[in-house]
């Protein structure tokens, strides 16, 4: 579907489905789909099927294409000139090989009857005849040879029609001009997009497993705030007494296991819940409710500051425990710190964190219990917690920093390797990140968006 709607309403409610990142495992990755009907005012839900960046840009392809159907073509051309004076010698020989059996039978007559002939020219045609023998297997290689050059040819004609039918197939447009109308396409897609406001979580598909490695609890991870080009991979396996952080190039160097860097971090970390955000990780310090900021650029230390009255080391854990006390994480809205206080009587506290220098920003006190959530993440200023890390775990509690307010929600997801110690939102890919029992995997997220225009402001 190339087309966009251009919508007139003044307000446009869209479903937007995340889409996971490319990874090479599945053939239909890297699609974003949105779902369209229409709701009871009269309102557009529009469609749109957008192929991800790049995807159709197939300009090296098409010249393969090419150039492998001009070979085709000259081949054919020669094998059609070949054919011809292969038919025309053909021919001849033919018309040869008859005058030599003619000759042979003529000699058989004449030998049975050769009393009648003088003996020396009798010697003399008897001599031509056997000069003329070796040829006779000759004439039959030649036929044979006939023929392969007849099958190499109709081989060649097929080989032309199937390549044409690709070409066909992948469409009839100059590739160099489909280029453009993807471009097009996706500049009317960004300008749609720029609309948005941001979206509620509706629902949670997945998982797909990208790997299986490390030990039970973990976390990997991709910078939201990277540009487009840069999908590099972080990897902190483990969730206390380790330092080492393993850096890929991309998702297919990670599933790979082609290492690009390896950073020895100055401290050891403290659970699971780190994040890396516009070029730093934010990670919890172990044995302590100390926030560090970590530049990958220089490879030190940026600053590190302390969450006041912060449990840390298992005072207020996650559901699984794991010193999960203090999970930093990022959204469309920016750094966030999700821990628990005695003030707020171990019940969860949402701070929003300055990204440069780790001062608090602003605070909520929620009063969902930080021993009984299994995750959470942030979509949207919107802290969503599971309420287990088990199988059957579902999102069951959601807090909006825009208002102030909560409500329970019932939005299940796939548990499918049973224990979840790391469940992340990145908000370039639409996708929560997560560590599934030593399996690292990637759920699309569906968010109800609403799209303003120019009326409503």
């Amino acid at each position: 579907m190339w087309s966009l709607s251009v919508v007139l309403n003044p307000l446009l409610f869209l479903l937007l489905f995340g889409y996971c990142p490319s990874v090479t495992i599945r053939p239909k990755e890297g699609w974003q789909v949105y779902s369209s009907a229409q709701d009871a005012d009269g309102r557009c839900i529009c469609t749109v099927v957008a192929p991800e960046q790049n995807l159709c840009s197939r300009d090296a392809k098409g010249r393969q294409l090419r150039q492998l159907l001009e070979k085709v073509q000259n081949m054919s051309q020669s094998i059609e000139v070949l054919n011809l004076r292969t038919q025309r010698d053909f021919q001849y020989i033919m018309r040869m090989e008859s005058q030599i059996k003619g000759l042979r039978s003529k000699f058989r007559q004449i030998e049975s009857d050769r009393k009648t002939l003088v003996n020396k020219n009798f010697q003399e045609l008897k001599g031509k005849m056997e000069s003329l023998q070796p040829l006779i297997p000759v004439l039959e290689q030649y036929k044979t040879d006939a023929k392969l050059i007849s099958q190499f040819k109709e081989e060649i004609r097929n080989l032309s029609a199937v390549l044409m039918g690709i070409q066909e197939e992948m469409g009839a447009y100059d590739y160099e001009e489909l280029q453009q109308r993807v471009l097009n396409l996706e500049n009317r897609l960004r300008n749609c997009m720029s609309k948005l406001t941001c979206g509620r979580l509706m629902k949670i598909t997945g998982p797909q497993t990208v790997k299986t490695s490390g030990t039970r609890f973990g976390a990997w991870m991709t910078d939201p705030q990277a540009s487009p080009k840069n999908n590099r991979v972080w990897y902190m396996d483990s969730y206390t007494n380790n330092k080492i952080v393993k850096e890929y190039k991309s998702i297919p160097d990670f599933v790979a296991g082609v290492e690009s860097r390896t950073y020895n971090l100055p401290f050891k970390w403290a659970g699971t819940d780190h994040v890396v955000y516009n070029g730093s990780l934010y990670y919890n310090k172990m044995q302590s409710n100390i926030v560090v900021r970590y530049s990958f650029e220089t490879g030190r230390v940026v600053t590190q500051r302390a969450l006041e009255s912060a449990g840390f080391h298992n005072v207020y854990p996650y559901t699984w425990g794991g010193f999960s006390d203090i999970d930093l994480m990022a959204d469309e809205l920016g750094l966030w710190a999700v821990y628990a206080t005695n003030q707020n009587a171990g019940n969860i506290v949402i701070s929003q964190l300055n990204p440069d220098t780790l001062q608090i920003l602003n605070t909520w006190d929620t009063e969902y219990s930080k021993r009984n959530a299994g995750e959470s993440f942030m979509i949207c200023g919107t802290l969503y917690i599971t309420n287990s890390h088990l199988t059957g775990a579902k999102v069951y509690y959601a807090y909006s920093t825009k208002t102030s307010t909560y409500e329970y929600t019932d939005i299940p997801f796939h548990n499918q390797y049973f224990h979840m110690s790391m469940l992340d939102y990145n908000a370039r890919d639409r996708a929560l990140y997560g560590w599934n029992n030593g399996h690292q995997v990637l759920f699309n997220v569906t968010l109800f968006h609403i799209i303003k225009t120019e009326d409503d402001s």
